[in-house]
């Protein structure tokens, strides 16, 4: 909290916004993910942002320091100490933060004429600090020989380095696609906060490939209104509550005889509780909201399932009679969704099972036959295309594993 941001006056790096919360709030859940016990954030003075920081590090079980000098770490860096020194303004995601930094003593760097124009700090003719290094507390020792003007970094950057502290530079991969930044400014905070987003909501980045087109639009509403979103304040929970809304204003029009328009709105339900999924998953992932996930998320999924199901019931145009069992009218809907379900769950590789697990494209559908097709048919029809084309995969899979040996004991070998 001591270099300025661009040219603005009174402007710190420190609380540059990123995704709602300010760089020095990212920092804090890295150094409480590191398993920090004591965290040192140099600074002029306090201000409201770091008081509400030392309720958030002692929520994590850390204790927290403000100081102002240089000097000023000399008692809080005990020598039987690790000591991990985030530099000033720096954004890093939290694995390449983990797998850099875990291993042991360590001073990060990067080749002097790429850290350089980045704004990160010179070492030596060849190397730059990437703003990253850790090392025993007992090299902090020497601060207290250093004039109090020192700035605190680059003391005990120089001091790492007479102690032989190893030096290791990072992937250039991680500067190309913004896992790694030093941000110095408003301008660079807007560039910076767009690659985090995307990071975070890479959906090949966790084996789900191209995603549903409800998951890509889900994720194409995140990443364009995603910063608006979380700079005003708009937690998950509240866009969570936002698709509970949409959900029974479905269900109440189906009720009133607007069928289309109910499946519409049950799928936009579930699109909207993606939209909060996903914001909730990128607070999760930057270690800025805890890392339970929301349990709710099933129990929504299952609701929007039984509100398709009522509808399509209702819609029926199945005659009620005697002739007619009680609940027949509702008997293909639920092969439908629960085969949905089901094949989803057996195939979990293919692409159709993303699809079968859209509700935003289920609820179109269901709209679709009930505002053109003849319902019940459609329904059915489609039921058995569901079934016919599980089947069929599941046979292709089967014909290409190869076959196994009845007896492996009587296979002979050469």
């Amino acid at each position: 909290m001591i270099e300025a941001a661009g040219a603005e006056p009174g402007g710190l790096r420190g609380y540059l916004p990123i995704g709602g919360r300010s760089l020095l709030r990212h920092q804090i859940g890295l150094a409480l993910s590191l398993g920090a016990k004591r965290i040192v954030v140099m600074a002029e003075g306090i201000s409201a942002e770091l008081v509400a920081l030392q309720h958030v590090a002692e929520a994590g079980g850390a204790q927290f320091h403000v100081v102002a000098t240089a000097r000023a770490l000399v008692p809080l860096l005990p020598p039987e100490d690790d000591v991990i020194v985030l530099g000033d303004g720096l954004l890093a995601m939290p694995e390449a933060m983990h797998e850099l930094i875990e291993a042991g003593p360590v001073v990060l760097t990067l080749p002097v004429e790429t850290g350089l124009p980045l704004g990160f700090e010179r070492i030596d003719i060849n190397n730059a600090f990437a703003a990253a290094m850790r090392f025993p507390g007992r090299i902090a020792a020497g601060l207290a020989d250093l004039p109090p003007e020192w700035n605190a970094q680059s003391a005990l950057l120089r001091l790492a380095v007479q102690g032989r502290v190893a030096q290791r530079g990072i992937p250039s991969a991680l500067l190309d696609d913004g896992r790694w930044n030093i941000v110095r400014s408003e301008e660079e905070a807007h560039v910076a906060e767009r690659q985090w987003l995307r990071l975070h909501t890479d959906l090949s980045a966790d084996g789900a490939g191209a995603g549903s087109p409800g998951e890509l639009l889900a994720m194409a509403v995140v990443r364009r209104f995603g910063p608006a979103l979380l700079h005003a304040g708009t937690r998950p929970a509240l866009v969570g509550l936002a698709a509970g809304i949409v959900g029974l204003l479905g269900g109440g029009l189906g009720w009133l005889g607007n069928y289309a328009v109910g499946f519409v709105l049950l799928g936009l339900a579930w699109l909207v509780e993606r939209v909060a999924s996903l914001l909730g998953q990128v607070e999760r992932d930057s270690l800025l909201a805890s890392g339970i996930a929301r349990r709710s998320i099933g129990i929504f999924h299952l609701l929007v399932d039984l509100g398709l199901i009522t509808l399509a019931g209702w819609r029926s145009e199945l005659p009620a009679s005697v002739a007619v069992p009680f609940g027949l009218n509702f008997f293909a809907p639920v092969l439908l969704v629960g085969g949905a379900r089901l094949v989803s769950l057996a195939l979990p590789a293919r692409i159709a099972s993303g699809w079968l697990s859209d509700r935003a494209v289920l609820g179109l559908t269901l709209a679709l036959y009930s505002a053109l097709l003849p319902f019940d048919v459609s329904i059915g029809l489609s039921v058995l295309a569901l079934f016919g084309s599980c089947l069929l995969a599941l046979q292709f899979a089967a014909s290409d594993r190869p076959a196994s040996s009845p007896n492996p004991q009587l296979t002979s070998r050469p």
